[in-house]
């Protein structure tokens, strides 16, 4: 919400990462604008990370409430993207396809920015304008993470896997990609003089698993300043407990700073480049510095217990190192950076 300023487009706000009774309508809306097309019609749709909440249908025999209740139980499950947007389009009335289907026969083009690991346009925002590669998906695992934390009309949906809409005249073309984003750093680095290592665009994994490995890759010594660059999209298990303020990228950053445990000449940022990591607060991300632990530990944090409460976010924002951009109306994933200068 708070980003409509444009004249000439007709824009429908509504909520992310939980979607809302605006997320139906807008959906609806949408649909129905499709409606009765002919062959020599042409429907342009620019999809980016964030559609399956603000675009939310439910299939019949569900509702908004179950919707909502998948979300959230979702977000907590550490499923990867690619298995909550598997979930997300079998509950979905618009997804998978289903809004090109409505439109055929019109010529249908999507311009979309990948936020998905590996840029499968199928998963982006769930694909609502392109074929189901997943809708046969076993779907087991993330069932056996949701049973008991959603509705039951949910888990049979979820159980049935149903023949996938036919999608004819469809054409994709990726505009920005988080390898475009990682190359774009790469070249700022190389300007200053950076070496450059880049671990790839589509990493995941449990946040904090991977910010360890990422240390261990830091310490191993450089000859020359070195910029390690990756990104992807890892994820956050909450478990049973009531989690604080952060997001996979604060949690990773956090997890970093512990492994590293002050080394001398290592500096790291880790954000998500659509400007909101999560539950961070507002933050897009944070910075780590060789002293950011004793500045916390000056104030009374201890990492351990802030990690283990994911409160990576409360973390960061009391030491003054959350990084606040707002939204950046793009978003190309995660984006993570280690700076490492060898020491004499």
């Amino acid at each position: 919400y708070g980003t409509n300023d444009t004249r000439r487009i007709v824009v429908r706000e509504a909520r992310h990462p939980v979607p809302d009774e605006a997320s139906e309508a807008a959906a609806r809306e949408i649909l129905a604008s499709v409606q009765g097309l002919g062959p020599d019609d042409l429907v342009l749709a620019l999809i980016s990370g964030g559609g399956s909440s603000v675009l939310s249908l439910p299939a019949p025999g569900l509702t908004l409430a179950d919707k909502q209740a998948t979300n959230r139980a979702l977000l907590a499950s550490g499923l990867d993207i690619r298995t909550m947007n598997a979930v997300r389009r079998r509950l979905s009335g618009i997804k998978g396809g289903k809004l090109a289907a409505a439109a055929a026969p019109a010529r249908i083009v999507t311009l979309t920015i990948s936020d998905i690991p590996g840029d499968d346009p199928a998963a982006i925002a769930s694909g609502p304008t392109l074929a189901d590669s997943y809708a046969a998906m076993d779907l087991s695992d993330a069932i056996a993470r949701l049973e008991g934390r959603v509705p039951p009309a949910v888990i049979e949906r979820l159980r049935r896997a149903e023949p996938p809409p036919v999608v004819a005249r469809a054409e994709v073309r990726m505009i920005a990609t988080p390898g475009m984003a990682l190359q774009a750093a790469a070249a700022v680095a190389r300007d200053a003089g950076l070496e450059i290592e880049i671990l790839g665009d589509d990493l995941e994994g449990e946040s904090a698993n991977v910010g360890a490995e990422q240390a261990a890759l830091a310490l191993a010594g450089r000859d020359r300043p070195t910029v390690i660059l990756s990104g992807g999209e890892t994820t956050v298990t909450i478990g049973g407990g009531k989690a604080g303020r952060g997001g996979r990228n604060t949690e990773f950053l956090l997890a970093l700073g512990r492994a590293l445990d002050g080394a001398p000449g290592v500096w790291g940022l880790a954000g998500d480049t659509d400007g909101e990591d999560g539950a961070s607060g507002g933050g897009a991300g944070a910075l780590l510095a060789p002293d950011t632990l004793h500045r916390a530990r000056a104030l009374g944090l201890d990492v351990a217990v802030s990690l283990a409460n994911h409160d990576s976010g409360g973390f960061f924002d009391a030491i003054g190192d959350l990084v606040v951009t707002g939204p950046t109306r793009t978003n190309v994933n995660d984006f993570r950076a280690i700076l490492v200068t060898p020491q004499a």
